[in-house]
């Protein structure tokens, strides 16, 4: 099997597991994508240490782009995606990448990553334990207006940390009383947004340095591309499918490890 091969195998082995976590929990994928993809090009020797990271979160977001997109069509069909919030949303989480820059200069990155670390933990203790009560949340959700700030700074974050929008997107939603599946259908949705902005940010900056005879569409690594997309399309409904069956109690704490892994992967950075 030739090498070129045998990367779209180990894309797709990738895509198949990351696929159905993203039509699960509403999230993008790339914590698992960027360390795995990483290693997988540095073993294939395709490009120097150097290059690897930057080429591996590019053809993560834009490998979340198509992923998301499958995972937010299969949401919409079970009537998950909250339409009427969804804009609002999406306009938020799309000024949040944009301004992300700019946050990510006022603060040490270290410190940073531990906040965004506590947090995401303190969230995801939160989380579980409401897993565990019967009293209904009643907090009611802010008008739109507030709303769009609110998650302008969750994108913000997360486009900052380099993690999808639904880690935080989820908690935030849940917190204000939406359907746990509601809130990650809309996440789904808005992780079309992120990539899409992230995608062209990578291809434009990465046009000068590589090129597309070698297999980049900028900084895209277009094999690993297709092999992770070849499965992930097809297996991000199969992971909306499960959340519309699974218990929310079940998804919650499903989602509640998921954070800890990912609070975990920014100290560890």
């Amino acid at each position: 099997m030739s090498e070129l091969l045998l990367l779209i195998f180990y894309c797709a082995l990738l895509g198949s597991g990351v696929g159905f976590l993203a039509g699960l929990l509403g999230i993008g994928g790339g914590l698992i994508i960027v360390p795995v993809l990483s290693s997988i090009l540095l073993y294939l020797e395709v490009l120097p240490s150097d290059q690897v990271v930057v080429a591996a979160i590019a053809t993560s977001l834009a490998s979340i782009l198509f992923t998301s997109t499958s995972s937010a069509l299969a949401h919409h069909k079970n009537g998950n995606v909250p339409w009427d919030l969804a804009p609002w949303i999406m306009l938020g989480v799309a000024l949040g990448a944009l301004v992300s820059g700019f946050m990510a200069a006022l603060l040490p990155e270290k410190v940073v990553r531990i906040v965004f670390a506590v947090s995401v933990v303190l969230i995801a203790i939160k989380m579980f334990l409401s897993s565990k009560s019967g009293t209904p949340n009643e907090r009611k959700l802010p008008n739109k207006g507030v709303l769009t700030v609110l998650t302008t700074i969750t994108g913000g974050l997360s486009a900052m940390i380099g993690i999808g929008g639904g880690a935080l997107l989820v908690p935030l939603l849940t917190f204000f009383s939406v359907d746990m599946k509601k809130a990650i259908g809309c996440a789904s949705a808005c992780g079309i947004v992120i990539a899409l902005f992230g995608s062209i940010g990578y291809i434009t900056a990465g046009s000068s340095h590589f090129a597309l005879t070698d297999g980049f569409a900028g900084f895209v690594y277009l094999p690993a591309l297709l092999g992770i997309v070849c499965t992930s399309w097809f297996t991000a409904p199969l992971g909306a499918k499960a959340t519309n069956h699974l218990p929310v109690p079940t998804i919650k704490k499903i989602f509640s490890v998921l954070l800890v892994v990912i609070a975990a992967s920014m100290v560890a950075r």
